[in-house]
């Protein structure tokens, strides 16, 4: 009997239909068709539709996948692997890429599969690409309730609150604020995202003080003062100065209940992209200001998926530029 795996011929599926359906095994049926039984139960698992194997079907399946297989090897040419491997240095994922291929149009789209496809294969081979993704390749934990619930602050304002609009993502201005902690407490970020175009600023700190948090907040959020409605914070008393922070900035902090994470959770995910640059094994009072300065442009600069494959910094421009026109 062939050992191995070969594609089956149109012939071949109407026989195996056939003898499928009068009972024979598929060691028999194997036998019969002159080819391996991995070969029956691939192609059974891979082209069977709801109602049973029908061969006329599963061959419609397998050459429009053999086809879409040729496409894509065509797509991936020198100069096409080429882009690929510089946005993948820059630690876009490989959807981003996708996407922003698709965006530029003429003949550039190619799928998020197809670049994850080409870096296992290039892992395979002694290459370094996975090491680019966020994971590495490796499965994602979900983080659990993090830090909500610590300490007690002075004329805290509830969430509960906070204007409904900001829940609805549906304009600049509303922010969310944390703190990334360097291995043995040693350094700390301080990290700003806008809710609706997922901007990030970041300022480096020396210690997690109230007071070196709010200058640090007022530095940096002052540079877009005009577009800073609303705050959200958790209770991490390095946020006590939120009344002086409001005075400065004309914006009311509000505090997500304790426990309750996902209520900023797009700062804790933002929290996670920074980490992919300044890992938690590393402290951060030795990381300079230009490289905390070059993880912000390069954050800034990614497309994402929820906007469309464009910028944080070109969504934040853009909305930006139409409140002063309007002004």
């Amino acid at each position: 009997m062939p050992k191995g795996y070969h594609h089956l011929t149109r012939d071949q599926r109407c026989q195996l239909a056939a003898l499928k359906d009068s009972g024979e095994s598929i060691d028999d049926i194997a036998m019969q068709l002159n080819t391996h039984r991995s070969t029956l139960y691939r192609e059974l698992s891979r082209n069977q539709g709801e109602t049973g194997y029908e061969y006329q079907q599963a061959h419609a399946k397998a050459t429009e996948r053999m086809t879409n297989v040729g496409e894509n090897a065509l797509k991936m040419t020198f100069a096409m692997i080429a882009i690929i491997e510089s946005k993948l240095k820059l630690q876009w994922s490989p959807e981003q890429i996708a996407g922003w291929l698709k965006r530029r149009g003429a003949g550039m789209a190619v799928s998020h599969e197809t670049i994850y496809k080409y870096v296992w294969q290039n892992k395979k081979k002694g290459g370094c690409l996975y090491k680019e993704l966020r994971h590495h390749g490796k499965k994602y934990n979900k983080r659990s309730s993090g830090k909500a619930g610590r300490g007690c602050i002075p004329g805290r304002i509830d969430i509960s609150a906070r204007p409904a609009i900001v829940e609805e993502k549906a304009r600049i201005g509303d922010w969310e604020i944390d703190t990334i902690i360097g291995k043995a407490q040693k350094g700390v970020i301080v990290s700003m995202v806008d809710r609706h175009s997922k901007l990030t600023l970041l300022s480096k700190v020396s210690h997690k003080t109230a007071q070196e948090v709010q200058e640090a907040l007022m530095s940096r959020l002052g540079e877009v003062a005009d577009c800073v409605l609303t705050i959200t914070a958790d209770n991490g008393k390095e946020f006590a100065n939120h009344r002086e922070i409001r005075n400065e900035l004309g914006a009311i902090v509000y505090f997500a209940r304790p426990y309750h994470s996902w209520e900023r959770g797009l700062n804790e995910h933002t929290n996670g992209l920074v980490r992919q640059y300044l890992p938690k094994c590393e402290r951060l009072d030795t990381v300079t200001k230009e490289a905390i300065v070059e993880i912000e442009r390069l954050l800034n600069n990614r497309p994402r998926k929820v906007l469309q494959f464009r910028t944080p910094l070109e969504v934040f421009n853009a909305q930006r530029a139409k409140i002063l026109n309007s002004s």
